[in-house]
């Protein structure tokens, strides 16, 4: 099966099309190696998949026949992500949240001008170093 195929049919990507550009973009690996969208992939192979700022590891265990339910993913794919690569996309989450909460919308002219003022402030002191 094709890797953006796969990556789509274990749900790491909503489409393929996405699955296939982040494959030419080189943020997939198969046994350490960049690989291309049409590259064949088969059980046992490793991959690293660069997904929102997160290295995810994961070992291919079967190939599904087309796109998998959730709950059915892990009978395809060993997911061997390190803990760490996990807590940043914790640190990441919560750094996105703590400006501004989920649904607020834009920000306000308020909003706006503490933003220019804080980086008005910070440019200054770089550039007095």
């Amino acid at each position: 099966m094709r890797i953006d195929k796969f990556l789509w049919a274990v749900r790491y990507f909503k489409t393929r099309n996405i699955a296939t550009e982040a494959c030419k973009k080189g943020m997939i690996n198969v046994n350490g190696v960049k690989a291309k969208p049409s590259r064949e992939v088969y059980p046992m192979d490793r991959l690293e998949v660069r997904k929102n700022q997160i290295n995810y590891t994961l070992e291919i265990l079967d190939i599904p026949a087309s796109r998998v339910a959730a709950k059915l993913v892990d009978i395809y794919r060993k997911d061997t992500t390190p803990i760490e690569n996990l807590e940043t996309a914790k640190v990441i989450q919560s750094a996105q949240r703590y400006y501004r909460e989920k649904g607020t919308g834009r920000p306000t002219k308020k909003d706006r001008r503490d933003l220019d003022e804080y980086a008005q402030e910070n440019q200054d002191d770089f550039d007095r170093d």
